[in-house]
């Protein structure tokens, strides 16, 4: 089972293009919060990224830097450069006729796509926005990485016949090659992350046994028994990685399948709550209500309205 890709699909969490930008002199731009996370790719010159409360972040030629959902933050040229507002409207129209947005002054000494990824709101399982800071990555750590923005890179330059399609599909690969190479080269960063949890063997195990089977009556103990350890470590781990119990994880993964159906299908609630692991529709009631605040039909009914 491949969790991250499982999860991926579940939470909605899907790229888009935000816009390109290029800039030389002195540049700076702040973004407001944005509602989902923000992935800053530079294939050209250097770029730095401003956190209130943290130190700029150099990000050069073939990095990338993922913001979380909800942060503030500013791009610029230096370090200590006086960021404007961003026009949104500029941002729009550059957006809608393809053209990249021009900040500073001639000549271009630096490139940056902006992208942006939004998960389901229904889905409460924090892939993305379990991120407590910016998460970078240097082009030397990861060559696939590095070819697959450069391939961003040519396809928005020479816009042709299918772009739009090939944009989009590798501004999602662009994602999944990120994580990689974070999970690979940054081991430390491990708790109170779903994103660092799969550096943890025990946790990723565990968490493979429940997104493959979430019908099956899952305990910590069974947990436990299906990764070759003690109940005590999965539960040590788990919390560790993740800040919560083995059960509450199961709970909540299976709370995330049952309100994507909900909304999305027709399927009578007694199908959905034995396809996600209840035995009986009394005890999926009950659960969803205590999860969501409201019983499972009129949660359906909520969304459709």
């Amino acid at each position: 089972m491949d969790v991250l890709a499982e999860v991926l699909r579940v939470s909605g969490a899907r790229g888009g293009l935000g816009v390109v930008l290029k800039a030389g002199g002195t540049w700076g731009l702040w973004l407001d919060s944005y509602p989902g996370a923000a992935l800053h790719v530079v294939s050209r010159g250097t770029m730095w990224l401003h956190v209130t409360g943290e130190k700029p972040l150099e990000v050069r030629a073939g990095d990338a830097v993922l913001v979380s959902p909800g942060t503030a933050h500013g791009i610029a040229g230096g370090a200590s450069v006086t960021m404007g507002s961003c026009d949104r409207e500029a941002a729009a129209r550059s957006f809608a006729d393809g053209r990249a947005l021009r900040l500073g002054s001639a000549p271009v000494q630096t490139e940056v796509i902006v992208l942006h990824y939004e998960q389901d709101p229904e889905v409460r399982t924090p892939v993305l926005t379990s991120l407590t800071r910016p998460m970078h990555v240097s082009a030397r750590e990861n060559a696939q990485l590095a070819r697959a923005v450069e391939l961003l890179a040519v396809e928005l330059a020479q816009p042709q016949i299918g772009t739009t399609a090939a944009v989009n599909s590798i501004v999602d690969l662009l994602l999944v090659q990120f994580v990689r190479a974070w999970l690979a080269r940054h081991p430390q960063e491990r708790s109170g992350s779903w994103l660092g949890a799969m550096r943890d063997p025990v946790v990723r195990d565990a968490l493979a046994c429940v997104h493959a089977q979430p019908e099956h009556p899952w305990t910590t103990e069974t947990l436990a028994a299906a990764t070759n350890v003690s109940r005590a470590t999965l539960s040590r781990r788990f919390r560790s990685a993740l800040g919560q119990t083995p059960g509450a994880y199961v709970t909540q993964w299976r709370i995330d399948l049952a309100s994507v159906r909900l909304r999305d299908t027709d399927e009578p609630v007694e199908s959905i709550s034995g396809a996600v692991g209840y035995g009986s529709p009394h005890a999926f009631s009950r659960a969803f209500k205590r999860a969501r605040g409201t019983a499972p039909g009129e949660y359906r009914s909520r969304l459709r309205r």
